[in-house]
């Protein structure tokens, strides 16, 4: 029998269509749109020391997003009828819609755009088009043989490389010019194990509630891009392995970004030898690519047009900026709906702004799925009073960098009073690496004069760079502009909904 099985799966080439898509003249769901930058600004926040009574002036709002780089090679004339991201890259290039960037960022475009042509060679073997003839199913025999192929024949991509480097950038460049008719999904790994998890509680009491969660996933998409994959939760560490082992056995294939190598994954995590095994089948499935530029180009943005505020007597201002945004509007407390069927309270909201403290969002037990509600809601957070972050609020800053990281991920616009600025919010927060090289105590030196209230936390440490820069990022002009354009196209959708009814 073990050689009849083994024929039949030699075979199985034969009964597969072997023929390929042409997407040449498809075009991309969602174009992406690039702007030149004017100059390097090495802030976005400010101390405020008057208050201005002009704070919302108008901008001709373009989309804008960082830059990429320009050291790629032309294409040949058998390359120009060819589409992907470098070939995307380069059009732009010409077309002066770009700027210079550095060579990292294109070596990492010409691994997207490799993966990019395997997929449209391999795009039936993968049944990556949502009208691909499924394999024939007969019989329990060719069920086995053909509806469950071990692995994808194409090998995913995960890229890795420190803050600002483009990594989401990059992605988003590769998915948008994938043809739109594609099983493909692109989420944010907050948002993707937030699903997880509801859809466990849906297939509870199943012999194995994770493949049929795998299952609902491959039906769904066979392209699978998780950006920020970041594991810090032993809930998250203990699934990861189980599900990814169904996802590649259904043929899924993940293209990741996120600042950590593989191997650096959850490390230093509870029951971390349980979670090594999916590190090896991630490392099996995936081409690993570090980005290893040292340029964060959230920090080339134009500043002085942000609203993070510096002092705690700034509160009245944030208020009377919080009012003028929301306009004739009278804030009242509201509740939003959260997965998992929670509520958040809001304790001021109007016309698609939101007003919290502090406290109130980051003092209780929130997380990213309370965030995420909460910006399906309000496209404006104003927050009021951010504290400088050590040991006595570790809890506190560890919800801060997630809050921060759905404010950035939903292009929301952020208000904010706080003690000091980003860095300074986070000096007092150190890795092991950086604790270990502080000057030891000397005779001279008595614990009392020493910082009681430094925090020694690997992960908030290894975080806290990206949050800082992406705070840097979401008060630039840039960053407003784009946030303004984004409402500006919501509005004409309703307009013209209303027109058509």
């Amino acid at each position: 029998m073990r050689n009849v099985l083994r024929c039949l799966r030699q075979l199985r080439p034969a009964f597969q269509r072997q023929d390929c898509i042409l997407i040449s003249d498809l075009v991309a769901e969602t174009p992406c749109h690039f702007e030149k930058r004017c100059h390097i600004h090495s802030s976005a926040y400010r101390v405020v020391d008057h208050a201005e009574t002009n704070l919302f002036k108008n901008h001709s709002f373009v989309t804008t997003t960082r830059a990429l780089s320009i050291d790629a090679a032309k294409l040949t004339s058998r390359e120009t009828n060819r589409a992907g991201p470098l070939v995307e890259y380069e059009r732009r290039i010409a077309n002066g819609e770009l700027v210079e960037g550095d060579s990292f960022q294109v070596d990492t475009l010409r691994e997207l755009q490799r993966l990019y042509d395997e997929l449209v060679e391999s795009a039936d073997a993968c049944q990556l088009d949502h009208n691909s003839e499924k394999p024939v199913r007969s019989g329990w025999l060719w069920s086995r043989l053909l509806s469950h192929p071990s692995h994808s024949p194409v090998r995913g991509l995960y890229l890795y490389g420190g803050v600002g480097t483009g990594k989401t950038m990059l992605m988003d460049l590769f998915f948008y010019q994938l043809p739109s008719n594609w099983r493909k999904k692109r989420i944010h790994f907050h948002d993707f194990m937030l699903n997880i998890h509801s859809l466990l509680k849906k297939h509870k009491g199943l012999a194995d509630p994770l493949e049929a969660v795998a299952g609902e996933i491959s039906d769904e998409a066979i392209l699978l891009c998780l950006d920020e994959f970041m594991v810090t939760d032993v809930a998250d560490a203990l699934i990861l392995h189980r599900l990814f082992t169904h996802l590649f056995s259904k043929g899924i294939i993940l293209v990741a970004t996120s600042n950590r190598a593989p191997d650096n994954l959850y490390e230093g995590g509870l029951q971390r030898d349980l979670f090594l095994p999916f590190i090896a089948s991630l490392k099996e499935r995936c081409v690993v690519h570090e980005i290893g530029s040292t340029i964060d180009y959230r920090k080339m943005t134009s500043g002085e047009q942000g609203f993070y505020l510096v002092g705690r007597d700034l509160s009245g201002f944030l208020k009377q900026m919080f009012q003028q945004l929301i306009g004739e509007g009278t804030p009242t407390p509201q509740e939003v709906e959260v997965k998992m069927g929670r509520k958040l309270h809001v304790p001021l909201g109007a016309n698609g702004c939101a007003y919290f403290t502090f406290e109130e969002l980051c003092d209780k037990p929130l997380g990213a799925a309370d965030y995420i509600g909460l910006f399906k809601n309000f496209h404006t957070l104003a927050l009021e009073g951010i504290p400088i972050f050590g040991l006595q609020n570790k809890s506190a800053a560890h919800r801060f960098v997630t809050l921060v990281d759905m404010i950035y991920e939903n292009k929301v616009r952020l208000l904010c009073t706080a003690d000091g600025s980003p860095h300074e919010l986070f000096a007092r927060i150190l890795t092991v690496t950086e604790a270990k090289h502080m000057a030891p105590r000397t005779s001279s030196r008595s614990r009392k004069n020493d910082d009681s209230d430094l925090c020694v936390d690997d992960e908030l440490g290894f975080v806290k760079d990206r949050t800082i820069s992406r705070l840097t990022e979401i008060n630039s002009k840039e960053y407003l502009e784009q946030h303004a354009a984004m409402l500006a196209e919501k509005k004409d959708g309703v307009d013209q909904n209303v027109l058509e009814a």
